[in-house]
């Protein structure tokens, strides 16, 4: 089956615009595209279209034809299900380096929306499993970037499972510093692009109380709130020990 062209594909959320070039691409060193060689860096580019869409909006479906990879390379997204009831449980954020898309059926399994303006690498799904055929460190690196979603995925239910607000609210804030230190970035300052509304839905507690933790945290001294949804920890030791339930 070969992929749709660009004028036949579904009208989709932000807009289509010419790609840069894939040798300055900051998100280069954090997703699939790592595993290719500079020169055949070509081959890939040949393959996508850039999208930019704007913070609030939804740009992938749960349920639609899953046509396409999409690449992250700047901004903050959240993924979500929707419930038989309406709600809307959210499963996860995603940030520059990461892929969405990854459909093992024929059709999207969670929706997509845009926290922050975001900028994304769109690859048609048939002519990405080409040249994962083509390029077998690519499709490793695509193994192991599902691996890794896989675990994260089997740690979330852990923590909705077994774990108190305080050790969720800690598991969070150290997961993303382990991030940011993965990608080269000191751990200690984080941004949170998403609201509070958005953590206590991933976290399985309501806003109130997940306020409430962030506040009881920062007196304990373990963070500190500089504003505009940054956060410093102040004592990692004392987050890893309550996020692995040892406080």
């Amino acid at each position: 089956m070969l992929a749709m062209p660009l004028s036949e594909t579904p009208r989709r959320a932000g807009t289509v615009s010419r790609p840069p070039a894939c040798e300055s691409c900051a998100a280069r060193s954090l997703s699939i595209c790592s595993a290719m060689q500079a020169e055949d860096l070509g081959r890939l580019a040949s393959a996508r279209t850039h999208q930019q869409v704007a913070a609030g909006e939804t740009f992938l479906n749960e349920g639609d034809a899953a046509t396409h990879f999409f690449n992250l390379v700047e901004g903050a997204v959240k993924v979500f299900k929707l419930l038989p009831d309406g709600r809307r449980q959210i499963t996860g954020f995603l940030f520059a380096g990461d892929l969405l898309g990854l459909a093992f059926n024929e059709s999207y399994s969670y929706s997509a929306e845009a926290i922050t303006p975001v900028k994304l690498c769109r690859f048609p799904r048939r002519q990405l499993e080409r040249l994962l055929d083509e390029f077998p460190r690519m499709e490793k690196r695509l193994l192991a970037m599902a691996s890794n979603e896989l675990a994260a995925a089997q740690e979330q239910m852990m923590l909705l499972g077994r774990k108190t607000a305080h050790e969720r609210i800690a598991s969070f804030l150290m997961s993303l510093a382990r991030r940011e230190e993965r990608a080269g970035r000191p751990g200690e300052m984080l941004h949170l692009p998403m609201t509070r509304t958005d953590i206590a839905d991933y976290l399985g507690i309501t806003t109130e109380t997940a306020s409430r933790v962030f506040t009881s945290l920062k007196k304990r001294g373990a963070i500190e709130l500089e504003g505009a949804g940054t956060v410093r920890l102040a004592d990692r030791d004392a987050l890893e020990e309550l996020a692995n339930g040892l406080e």
